[in-house]
């Protein structure tokens, strides 16, 4: 009755035998005593909603800087605006639909498979060779929904893009705009390639890639200020709306980074973390006189 390796198992047949050993639908995971492939009906845990979040602000992230970016615009008009509201509302209309296509379907209820290990989304790696004889391919999601629903969550982003961008962007900066959405062509393909390859060790890491990459985002924000000066930093960013905005969403990724390390189990200590996120912005604002390397000499 039992099947080697970490992954293979029987299903159960409609004269109620038993298949051979080998991988298991799509949504089920072999129970480790009867190696019998069972549905999976467990919530996903707050962490797992987390990496899902954090999938989600990655790709909106990606949009508006490529959009602030090549808009070539140092202030918020009418026309960027409308730009970022389109990629907004097509993230969220992505991500919804994504949830509403996975088990149950129709339903914002999620069905998961825990994850137990780094090896679960690995299984390609895991097929077993009895007596170093045949091999049996086993490889399955046994990480479900969270690896498939990724893929489906960047190819319906695409999709959503194609279909109504385009007439925004002939409509509003024909010329600039159009350059976010060659862009997002670009990113899109590399997002789906990096979840395909690393998309395990994303999922261990997240918290602290997005506590690491608010801070440096944060940094590379003020260092390609001219002026230097703390007098000069603080009044840029409070009296141009789009330098305080871009602060703002420094400091809720900051924050994101935060909640996705500790999960608030604790939240009264956990929740004052948040607190500190303005302290990196604070400290750059007040040492940056000393690294100017006009004042080193070599």
């Amino acid at each position: 009755m039992s099947c080697p390796g970490l992954y293979c198992g029987r299903t159960i047949l409609s004269d109620s035998q038993l298949s051979e050993c080998g991988p298991c639908p799509r949504g089920f995971r072999r129970n480790e005593t009867s190696h019998i492939c069972e549905l999976c009906t467990d919530d996903p845990l707050l962490y797992d909603w987390l990496y899902l979040g954090f999938v989600v602000l990655v790709m909106l992230v990606l949009h508006c800087f490529f959009i602030d970016m090549l808009s070539m615009r140092r202030s918020f008009t009418k026309d960027i605006l409308i730009l970022h509201s389109a990629a907004f509302i097509e993230v969220i209309v992505a991500a919804f639909l994504s949830l509403l296509l996975s088990h149950p379907i129709g339903s914002f209820t999620v069905y998961s498979c825990r994850v137990r290990s780094i090896s679960d989304w690995y299984t390609l790696l895991h097929n077993p060779s009895p007596n170093y004889d045949k091999k049996i391919y086993c490889s399955q999601e046994a990480v479900y929904p969270l690896y498939t629903t990724i893929f489906l969550f960047y190819g319906l982003s695409m999709v959503l893009m194609l279909i109504y961008r385009p007439w925004l962007c002939k409509k509003y900066l024909p010329r600039q705009s159009k350059m976010s959405i060659y862009a997002a062509l670009y990113f899109i393909p590399i997002l789906i390639v990096i979840h395909a390859l690393i998309g395990g060790l994303l999922y261990y890491c997240f918290p602290h890639l997005t506590l690491i990459l608010s801070v440096i985002s944060c940094a590379a924000h003020f260092a390609i200020k001219l002026d230097q000066s703390i007098e000069s930093l603080i009044l840029s960013t409070l009296v141009e709306p789009r330098n305080l905005v871009i602060l703002i969403g420094h400091w809720c990724l900051h924050a994101y980074g935060i909640i996705s390390i500790t999960q608030l189990i604790n939240p009264p200590l956990h929740a004052s973390f948040i607190l500190l996120v303005p302290l990196p912005a604070v400290i750059y604002i007040l040492t940056a006189r000393f690294t100017d390397p006009n004042r080193f000499q070599f």
